[in-house]
């Protein structure tokens, strides 16, 4: 599918076909795009937890306001991020660059989140973005439709998916076949509200 294309058709899609499967190889195929996201400074924070296990799912459909798609989509994503994952062993991030290259990638890594606690948590959020879209833009490309998800308990999520000190839940996506088609867009602010040049007007 053409990448506009993609980004035109894709939507938010609620209603899913339990019975479909998508298969080992193309689940691969759409996380190992949504790893081609951008990350700051390439620290890749993103953790993907693929929810494999029934049981599971309907524990976390519990806390996430008895949605459906959460068990019934054939895939459910817990999308997650580190938030240490600034200071661990950071020059592993440009392995394959020459030494210095590493050494002083490390040291601006260091001095850009060392006590910014809130860059820390923001950046976590910004890759966790990037990423699902980038997920969910896959996902269109192969003909299946998706949903990012934010309506659960975060806490009760944490808890159920055993989430590491430390780190985030950012949003669930789930993929899988709809079953019905999205509803009409709506509400489409005009562009002059929403693009701008230069800066935003005096008040």
């Amino acid at each position: 599918m053409d990448t506009l294309e993609a980004i035109r058709t894709r939507r938010a899609i609620r209603t899913y076909d339990p019975d479909h499967t998508i298969s080992d190889a193309e689940l691969r195929t759409m996380l190992s795009a949504a790893r081609m996201a951008p990350s700051a400074f390439n620290i890749q924070h993103c953790r993907f937890v693929v929810v494999r296990d029934p049981a599971l799912r309907r524990e976390l459909r519990a806390v996430a306001w008895d949605q459906a798609h959460v068990t019934d989509a054939s895939v459910l994503i817990v999308v997650c991020a580190d938030r240490d994952a600034w200071k661990k062993n950071p020059a592993r991030y440009f392995n394959g660059a020459p030494q210095d290259v590493q050494q002083m990638m490390a040291e601006k890594i260091q001095a850009y989140y060392e006590g910014r606690e809130w860059v820390q948590q923001d950046e976590t959020m910004r890759s966790s973005g990037l990423a699902a879209q980038t997920l969910m833009l896959a996902a269109a490309d192969m003909g299946y439709q998706s949903c990012p998800m934010d309506g659960f308990d975060y806490e009760a999520v944490g808890r159920l998916i055993n989430l590491p000190p430390n780190h985030v839940v950012a949003m669930f996506v789930v993929i899988g076949k709809g079953l019905a088609p999205a509803l009409p867009r709506v509400g489409k602010l005009p562009d002059s509200e929403v693009i701008l040049t230069d800066r935003f007007p005096s008040a």
